[in-house]
């Protein structure tokens, strides 16, 4: 398929329990801060793994079109340099907060996300479970919230999205939400 194609059907959902720095993939989702220049959990592996390639890329973003960082909820891609991927795709991730209610920013990193796949091109998109680590987002809620936004995604390029989770009760809450909502 070309970048814009629609496709026909809606992407394949698949859990995979393991490394998202080891998917191959056209694109890897970073769970990324807003410096965009690396940190703990997801985004510090990728960067670890993938290479100074990532983090000069990401340098010339913020010297560029970010210079305050990127916002919560937008995606950006650059190359994924050591990585058996072709892209690692941004994106920031909201804080889980008891008094305000921020899942359409979640949402919104899921949409965009694959928004910015499309525009690449890729065909296949490994996400990590965005929000539910430190930033605190609760596994069950955030793993309902992935599962929904990538099926009811508008058409495009991708053909397959995987769930990379690395723990049983991030298996658990995925396999649930995609059983139920299959």
């Amino acid at each position: 398929m070309n970048p814009g194609t629609d496709r026909r059907t809606p992407p394949q959902l698949v859990l995979v329990r393991g490394d998202i720095t080891a998917q191959q993939v056209d694109a890897v989702v970073n769970a990324a801060n807003s410096s965009l220049l690396g940190g703990g959990g997801v985004d510090g592996a990728i960067h670890r793994r993938g290479g100074p390639e990532i983090l000069a890329e990401c340098r010339k973003l913020r010297a560029s079109h970010y210079g305050k960082g990127l916002a919560t909820g937008r995606a950006v891609a650059t190359t994924a340099g050591l990585l058996p991927a072709r892209h690692v795709i941004h994106t920031v991730g909201p804080r889980w907060s008891e008094t305000e209610d921020r899942s359409e920013l979640l949402v919104s990193c899921y949409r965009e996300s694959l928004r910015v796949a499309d525009q690449l091109g890729a065909r296949t998109v490994a996400f990590p479970a965005i929000s539910t680590g430190i930033y605190g987002w609760p596994l069950d809620d955030g793993a309902r919230i992935a599962v929904r936004t990538v099926r009811s995604a508008a058409p495009g390029t991708v053909e397959e999205v995987r769930f990379v989770v690395f723990d049983d009760r991030a298996e658990e809450a995925f396999a649930r939400h995609l059983a139920e909502d299959g």
